[in-house]
């Protein structure tokens, strides 16, 4: 450094004595005056505190007062675009608060990479002037600042815990004071939601980062743990299509006094793991039936039930909100076939997920008609009795069989338009696997009755 002058050191702006200190390694460096640091970096002792304050201040008015007016203008100008454009970056991290709370703990720190990178970007270019090349280099240092102390560090960071409720855009919220939401609630993003395979129901905990500005719910940075368990050991774990299956043995007892449903419940039973479709023409009863099928289900408190509707009418749908479970996702015959597939798939993920775990999740749709064939069938085949205790049950209306149901319900127009009850065409009906439901002699006794009725219509 020998070959620096002082009266070029003193002619230099801050910043470009900043970038010299910073690359001959001096320490603290920022905390000093302008005339110390020029001391400094000349390894000259500091003089005393009253003289460098006078020394500083007459410095920096002589420079003041020698420099341009024009120079001083393009120095705020320039600083106006620096203060514009921090603002635009912090704007656009704002905007973006979802991808950094899908990336987990790793999104404060991209934040911080991603500025310094720009800082370096910038740098390179202008490595010809040293001016320009220091000046670019003060400032990424000090957005790289910013961005760090705003990362939360696992030593600081709050610790939340509480109960998960999945929304219907597959984003969900941690209860801090189940059931009810508060100010204290927190977001969960949809990647995570997939990630860690979360349902309604689950308790987790993990890190929170406080909300930016355009945020009003703080955000939850990583998934610790899932109903007491590590999160890795739950994500880790076999996936649904490779958990063994077997054939539904477990009835679904309704306990209902509607014929209709007695004459299901007996002679073309469900049981847990049954991929059931109700098919019948127009107005058949298919929606109601259904609707009546949830009403009785609704009593056994060990099932995880929900309900789409895809393609229906909005007074359907108006009906279906005011019933016992309110319908996870509804969509009109107005939306695209792809709308209504999507509806259907958030609804058999999450179920799924009950599934894989061990619980019991019954979903009900209404109906596989406006779905793609591939996607109709899809969510039947994802129907199934997982032997190790869990188990997803799909009751879906259509107009006609897919192929692959466990349980055919058909409905007979001709009851149902004169009013006579039972309106189940048992002639067209019929369960799998009838045995492991109602056992040999219920099972002879179906195939009894199915053969007067056979011989009845003809």
């Amino acid at each position: 450094m020998a070959v620096l002058e002082r009266s070029e050191l003193e002619a230099s702006p801050l910043a470009d004595l900043h970038a010299i200190a910073n690359q001959i390694g001096l320490d603290g460096f920022r905390r000093l005056r302008k005339a110390d640091l020029i001391d400094a970096i000349l390894g000259e002792p500091a003089k005393s505190a009253d003289a460098d304050a006078d020394a500083d201040t007459g410095a920096s008015t002589d420079e003041e007062e020698e420099r341009p007016a024009r120079t001083r203008r393009r120095r705020s100008t320039r600083s106006r675009r620096s203060t514009s454009a921090a603002s635009d970056s912090e704007d656009s991290a704002d905007e973006d608060t979802d991808a950094e709370s899908e990336s987990e703990e790793a999104a404060p720190s991209a934040r911080s990479n991603g500025t310094r990178s720009r800082g370096r970007s910038r740098s390179s270019r202008s490595g010809s002037s040293r001016t320009g090349s220091s000046r670019d280099a003060d400032r990424d240092a000090d957005r790289g600042g910013d961005a760090e102390a705003d990362a939360p560090s696992d030593a600081a960071a709050r610790i939340a815990a509480g109960v998960v409720e999945v929304l219907g855009n597959g984003s969900a919220f941690l209860r801090v004071d189940p059931p009810e939401p508060s100010d204290d609630d927190v977001y969960i993003s949809a990647a995570q939601v997939r990630r860690c395979e979360l349902v309604s129901g689950d308790r987790v905990t993990g890190p929170v980062r406080t909300p930016r500005r355009s945020e009003r719910y703080p955000s939850l940075v990583r998934i610790d743990t899932i109903n007491g368990a590590s999160a890795d050991a739950v994500s880790d774990g076999a996936r649904f299509e490779d958990l063994p299956v077997a054939w539904p043995s477990e009835r679904l007892a309704l306990d209902s006094k509607d014929p209709t449903l007695e004459a299901i419940e007996w002679l073309t039973p469900l049981g847990l793991g049954s991929r059931a479709v109700i098919v019948g023409g127009m107005h058949a009863g298919k929606t109601e039936t259904l609707r009546r099928l949830l009403e009785a289900l609704g009593a056994r408190k060990e099932l995880e039930l929900s309900v789409v509707l895809a393609g229906v009418r909005p007074e359907e749908i108006q009906q279906w909100q005011e019933g016992p479970v309110a319908p996870s996702a509804a969509v009109s015959f107005a939306a695209s076939a792809d709308s209504q597939g999507q509806a259907v798939e958030r609804a058999i993920d999450a179920a799924r997920r009950v599934a894989a775990r061990g619980g019991h999740a019954v979903v009900l749709i209404d109906s596989l008609d406006g779905l793609n064939p591939h996607a109709a069938r899809k969510a039947l085949a994802a129907a199934r009795n997982l032997r190790e205790g869990g188990s997803l049950t799909v009751i879906a209306t259509a107009s006609r069989p897919f192929g692959g149901e466990t349980t055919v319900i058909a409905l007979d127009h001709a009851l149902t338009s004169t009013g006579r009850q039972p309106i189940l065409d048992l002639v067209h009906s019929g369960t799998l696997k009838l045995e492991l439901l109602v056992g040999e002699d219920g099972a002879e006794a179906v195939t009894k009755a199915r053969a007067a009725a056979v011989e009845a219509a003809g």
